[in-house]
């Protein structure tokens, strides 16, 4: 006759034998015959992306034909077009020009069909001279300005969509542009948002994220990847301190994320025209 109650045999046979959680996928195992549904927060955003994943990517030189250099590029449902003009005589006549490098001219615009709200003015208002500021400032740096003293060269920005992080595609788009032109620059530049999701630093902030977030902080900086130099360093919002340097370390990996697709643009780019520049072999038409 068995001493053990039944009650108890019971209870110990619905339970399970080992129940663990994965930290790394945060995936509920379960060894043992019964089987249990164990809630887990996964800490996705709303558009099902980790923190540390940007959207996808989408890059193209040499979309414009009467430019000298130009880029198309894509980063989920944000659309930017980028010209380049130039090196070319200085407009305004040779008293305006530096003898000792070139004028950078930059103008950034947005279609007025690009955002959720009509746009009045393309261009011409406090963010869009904002931007164009910001974008002299980084090829300012970047280029390589001594080599055309008394020349100027034109890089103009349009959105065609916007859905967040316009600063950043902004930034990639014209950099494409400019080597896609061939003019010499320090190296490729590259720009990453990053903003506060959940309470944790996230990067590439798309538009339902920046609206979501009522006004917090969001980061933008441009790097030069090989060194790591800092060109560009663009704050929104009201952020405390200890959170500054998080955010700015997440944005610089967005910056190496984005390095990538670009780089294997620029790449491709120049594989199509040494293909199509290779010398067909010598054919033999001496008489037989």
């Amino acid at each position: 006759m068995s001493s053990k109650n039944p009650k108890t045999q019971q209870k110990q046979k619905g339970t399970p034998k080992d129940v663990s959680i994965s930290p790394k996928n945060a995936q509920p195992t379960i060894k043992g015959d019964d089987v249990i549904m164990v809630p887990v927060d996964l800490p996705l955003r709303a558009d099902g992306r980790s923190p540390g994943e940007m959207r996808k990517m989408y890059c193209k030189l040499g979309v414009f034909s009467q430019a000298d250099g130009s880029a198309y590029l894509e980063i989920g449902q944000t659309r930017v077009l980028a010209a380049v003009y130039g090196p070319h005589e200085m407009k305004g006549g040779r008293g305006r020009s530096l003898f000792d490098r070139c004028h950078i001219n930059c103008q950034y615009s947005q279609a007025t069909f690009s955002a959720w709200e009509r746009k009045n003015r393309p261009r011409g208002d406090y963010k869009s001279l904002e931007m164009t500021a910001i974008l002299k400032q980084i090829f300012d740096s970047a280029i390589l300005t001594e080599l055309y003293p008394h020349a100027q060269i034109d890089i103009f920005v349009e959105v065609l969509q916007s859905d967040g992080s316009n600063y950043s595609a902004c930034i990639n788009a014209a950099s494409l542009a400019v080597i896609h032109a061939g003019i010499p620059i320090k190296d490729m530049v590259c720009a990453s948002s990053a903003g506060l999701i959940n309470g944790k630093p996230a990067i590439d902030i798309s538009y339902n994220e920046e609206v979501a977030s009522g006004g917090g902080p969001i980061v933008t900086v441009a790097i030069l990847p090989k060194s790591r130099q800092i060109l560009s360093l663009e704050s929104t919002g009201r952020v405390h301190v200890d959170l500054m340097e998080r955010l700015i370390d997440t944005a610089i990996k967005g910056c190496e994320l984005v390095h990538q697709p670009m780089r294997v643009a620029v790449l491709d780019h120049v594989g199509h025209l040494t293909d199509s520049t290779d010398v067909p072999s010598a054919i033999d038409t001496t008489e037989r």
